[in-house]
């Protein structure tokens, strides 16, 4: 039996959580845990890329770790102040090797929130962890993944034809692949930048892709193609233990006839395969939606993902696109000349829970 009693939670922020000693303890729970997305440089980079405050609350039985929970303090004078694990991935949360460590850490993160005075704490879990102060969830998307065969032929064989079709159109397309680090990241950002106005969505700083690549130098890549001199599609890649995942990713309309987002998504399977990975994460999608059905036709389905949250102002309802409130500013966005966008988007977004 596992007890409460001897259970420490302890908060690490600022320069302490830099300390190689600590990082390499974190590191090593992680790792042994599964917590991929819950591992110190999924939060550090983050935090650096969209200006958040990072915090670590830390569960320890008999000095040795028990659980783990990384939060970002997300700040917004237009939309208010939030405490969430994490900003941009999908997965994260509470990592805990019991019931009496997760309960202990969200604890300990709701009386964060409360001394923060947050409009809310958001949990991204994919299981929900049982809490008492958690009063609501959103159960409205799952993540689509697919089980990777160990080949690309085995892969081809598994669509339909009518997916090889399209990517057999363009592979007669006159793209050209790049795969790359910093040298490729101009090229993505002016596709992911371009797309986001598209949707009259703010869009991230190209700080925050330099900040995933420097945390996950091994793992993050980018992938772009090119027709012309000109970027049609990229997305960012990052491997992960067993799984790559596709947390960017766009393609321009115009290239829609040539096949682009096709071809590039052939190419980041592959790639996946390449490496020996054995799962590929296309992301969260809400259920029949395009997304989910243009992930369906790869082969993924969808597991579960329970955001979690402990709501102390408003409703969470209010922070989401598809409000009401949001509609107008969302036409005005699309009408925005990209440059200007690519200056005042990233103040907004890493407001943006």
């Amino acid at each position: 039996m596992t007890s409460a009693t001897d259970l420490q939670i302890e908060q690490v922020q600022g320069e302490a959580l830099k300390e190689p000693k600590f990082l390499a303890a974190w590191s090593q729970f992680t790792d042994q845990a599964a917590g991929f997305y819950s591992c110190a440089a999924w939060l550090l980079a983050t935090s650096q890329g969209l200006n958040h405050d990072p915090h670590v609350l830390v569960a320890r039985r008999g000095g040795q770790w028990v659980g783990v929970l990384p939060l970002s303090l997300v700040r917004s004078a237009l939309f208010g102040r939030f405490l969430v694990s994490l900003p941009y991935v999908n997965t994260a949360g509470v990592v805990a090797c019991d019931t009496a460590a997760a309960v202990g850490l969200i604890d300990r993160a709701v009386a964060l929130a409360d001394e923060l005075d947050v409009r809310f704490l958001e949990l991204r879990h994919e299981r929900p962890v049982e809490h008492p102060r958690l009063n609501q969830q959103r159960t409205d998307k799952v993540h689509m993944r697919l089980l990777l065969p160990d080949s690309s032929e085995m892969l081809w064989k598994a669509l339909s034809p009518k997916v090889r079709n399209q990517i057999r159109k363009g592979q007669k397309q006159d793209f050209e692949i790049h795969w790359g680090g910093l040298e490729v990241l101009n090229e993505f950002y002016a596709v992911f930048s371009r797309n986001m106005r598209d949707l009259g969505t703010p869009v991230f700083s190209q700080k925050l892709f330099s900040s995933l690549l420097e945390g996950f130098p091994e793992s993050a890549e980018f992938c772009t193609l090119t027709t012309a001199g000109k970027a049609a599609a990229g997305s960012l890649l990052i491997h992960g233990p067993g799984v790559t995942q596709v947390p960017s990713a766009s393609a321009l309309r115009e290239f829609n006839r040539q096949n682009a987002n096709m071809l590039m998504y052939w190419q980041l399977l592959c790639r996946a395969i390449e490496r020996g990975q054995k799962t590929f994460d296309f992301g969260r999608s809400s259920q029949d939606s395009n997304t989910f059905r243009f992930k369906k036709q790869w082969g993924a389905e969808g597991e579960p993902a329970v955001w979690q949250y402990y709501v102390r102002k408003g409703d969470i309802s209010e922070m989401r696109p598809e409000s009401a409130k949001y509609r107008l500013l969302i036409k005005t966005w699309q009408r925005l000349p990209v440059p200007l966008t690519r200056w005042i988007g990233p103040p907004i977004v890493r407001g943006i829970p």
